[in-house]
């Protein structure tokens, strides 16, 4: 196995796994630690994988994308919490867009039940959850559905989305930069986000910490579009004060 077949074993790997380790590779493809740190550095600098202590993790790009239901195993506390946050800062908004993915799933779960709300969403698991809430209208935008997020796509939902005037935005992305903003590998669910954010008066993102950094095939909004963004602790204090130099509140919980 030469260099490169070696590179893209790991790269699968890693995307098939969700995660690497450089042990497990060394003996996985039987060579020297350093040969797969040196390899985990190539792929890094090539935007494909985000390294960690002891190994890394895939980026999504436009040749991959985890799916909704791998989201659900991953990170769940650190989710909730971030959720639970998120849905502090509602105020006093009547009308709510909740973005596709599992996060914004569960923002939509931790956001009060005992007033009356509009959300309106592309993700048929969130209009799930929330379809039985007394108090909760429900608008699903249409479209196609795309089977990997469960949610819809292209100019049928991106169309209904401009013909509203919306309170608060809570959204999602793939990766988030200083330098190139909010990603998301699919040009539809790109277009799907940026209608979002022009449709709403007030928005905030709400993702874990390695979405920081990460960057994606498709931006769809600056740092500085967002009131607030909403992560955990595993974002370091100085970086999130790096983010807040743009213009939005950052919390870490």
């Amino acid at each position: 196995m030469d260099t490169e077949e070696r590179r893209r074993g790991i790269l699968d790997t890693a995307r098939r796994e969700g995660s690497v380790g450089v042990n497990a590779l060394a003996d996985l493809f039987k060579v020297a630690k350093e040969t797969v740190r040196r390899d985990l550095h190539v792929l890094e600098e090539h935007g494909l994988v985000r390294r960690t202590h002891g190994g890394a993790y895939p980026v999504e790009s436009a040749g991959f994308e985890t799916t909704l239901a791998v989201r659900t195993t991953r990170n769940v506390p650190q989710k909730s919490r971030i959720a639970a946050a998120a849905a502090d800062l509602l105020g006093d908004a009547e009308t709510v867009f909740v973005d596709e993915g599992f996060t914004p799933q569960l923002v939509a779960e931790a956001l009060p039940q005992d007033r009356p709300l509009t959300v309106v969403t592309a993700s048929l698991a969130v209009a799930t959850s929330l379809a039985a809430v007394e108090k909760t209208s429900v608008l699903l935008l249409g479209g196609r559905v795309r089977g990997s997020t469960m949610a819809t796509v292209d100019h049928w939902a991106s169309r209904m989305l401009s013909e509203f005037v919306i309170d608060l935005a809570y959204v999602g992305a793939n990766g988030i930069s200083r330098e190139y903003g909010l990603t998301t590998p699919d040009p539809a669910v790109a277009e799907v986000k940026a209608q979002a954010l022009r449709s709403s008066r007030r928005r905030i993102f709400a993702g874990i910490h390695s979405k920081f950094g990460a960057v994606s095939f498709c931006r769809f909004a600056g740092v500085g579009d967002f009131e607030a963004i909403v992560t955990d602790a595993g974002l370091p204090s100085a970086e999130a004060q790096r983010y807040s130099l743009l213009g939005p509140q950052v919390i870490r919980v």
